[in-house]
């Protein structure tokens, strides 16, 4: 299990939606640890804490496969190898003042990444889409998010939809009290403020206001990567005045082009900040919350699929959470696939994922090196 999510942790580009479809391939396709209800529901649970989702994902798979070794194990070896990457390329962008380019990495890699999304979202929609009401929260997630409404909208507004049309019955009588607890959303920020000294400047305090923002950001944060830039920016930017735009804009954009979770983008910002005490300071506080909250609601997860108000609302949240995984596959392909090379990469990987069953790790190498060798071709 351990080895697993290491090897995850090295291979897993391109988010969220990539790391959920590599992990259901590794441990629902080919080790069986979980049926497809399974991850379907420790999915839901973790669109429904505040934190990373897919690192919280690993998390609660770790902790079904090995208790809560496996819950520590799991998320800690997930993040690890984007945390040395990030804090390499941290250390690269300030000793030379630039990131190293790795365009030619993500040409390869990109299509491949899509064609396993395109495999996972082929495999989990037999399942999640158990009537045509649920079809149809897939097909709106989908569309609401491309509109432009915040993830969130789609994900508890359509979970509460089917959970309100699936009990219709039940809402003249009394409301169940899982109903209502899944309302409940952790908000606030923490209040403290203090000043505009760096951590490298002002020592134990400015580590431990550091760690404290993160918590806060870990602990409060619903939402994509780009919902995590309006929090960095918030807190960094204007409250703190610890970075400049530019400096926060190559923060986000490490963390988008290193694989594993985006949220080691306060790995950078720690390193900028507090150098590696801060680095480790930053990823320390963003990811605890994470961690807390799976151990708190994984022993809750039978019970929420078991009673007909949390189990529709669970229903409600995969179905939309498909639907958004449908939408970034899109965007992503429309960026990703953009000459014949990258097409026929993205068409020979879902070949040999869906018809050959071939390991994606092997694929991601090889989209790698094709991205390498076409790149040396045209210098």
């Amino acid at each position: 299990m351990a080895a697993l999510f290491l090897k995850l942790g090295w291979i897993a580009f391109g988010g969220p939606a990539a790391h959920i479809a590599l992990m259901r391939q590794e441990v629902v396709a080919r080790r069986k640890w979980v049926t497809e209800q399974q991850f379907l529901d420790l999915l839901g649970a973790s669109n429904l804490i505040p934190g990373p989702t897919s690192t919280e994902l690993a998390i609660y798979l770790g902790y079904a496969r090995a208790g809560r070794a496996g819950l520590v194990l799991a998320g800690t070896l997930f993040i690890l190898p984007a945390m040395l990457l990030v804090l390499a390329f941290a250390w690269a962008y300030v000793r030379y003042g630039s990131t190293p380019q790795v365009a030619s990495l993500l040409y390869g890699i990109k299509p491949v990444i899509i064609a396993v999304i395109a495999q996972a979202v082929y495999g989990l929609l037999r399942t999640a889409v158990k009537t045509w009401r649920l079809g149809a929260a897939v097909a709106a997630g989908g569309a609401l998010y491309l509109a432009g409404l915040n993830p969130l909208v789609p994900l508890f507004g359509l979970a509460l939809l089917v959970m309100a049309v699936e009990n219709r019955t039940r809402i003249g009588s009394r409301a169940a009290p899982a109903a209502r607890a899944l309302l409940a959303m952790p908000a606030g920020r923490l209040a403290f403020d203090p000043g505009a000294a760096p951590p490298a400047a002002a020592g134990a305090a400015g580590l431990a206001t550091l760690f404290l923002t993160f918590l806060k950001i870990g602990a409060t944060l619903y939402g994509s990567g780009y919902v995590l830039l309006a929090f960095l920016r918030d807190d960094f930017v204007h409250r703190l005045r610890w970075l400049t735009d530019r400096e926060l804009l190559d923060a986000v954009a490490v963390g988008q082009f290193t694989p594993g979770p985006v949220f080691t983008t306060a790995t950078f910002i720690g390193y900028l900040t507090g150098r590696w005490t801060g680095a480790v300071v930053a990823t320390a506080g963003i990811f605890l919350p994470s961690f807390v909250f799976v151990a708190v609601v994984y022993p809750l997860v039978p019970r929420l699929r078991a009673s007909p108000w949390t189990a529709a609302f669970l229903d409600g949240a995969n179905a939309a959470a498909l639907g958004l995984m449908i939408a970034v596959a899109w965007q992503l392909g429309t960026t990703s696939i953009v000459d014949p090379l990258t097409a026929a990469l993205a068409v020979l990987a879902a070949v040999a994922l869906i018809r050959f069953r071939v390991n994606s790790a092997w694929l991601v190498l090889g989209g790698a090196a094709v991205g390498l060798a076409a790149s040396l071709a045209r210098h």
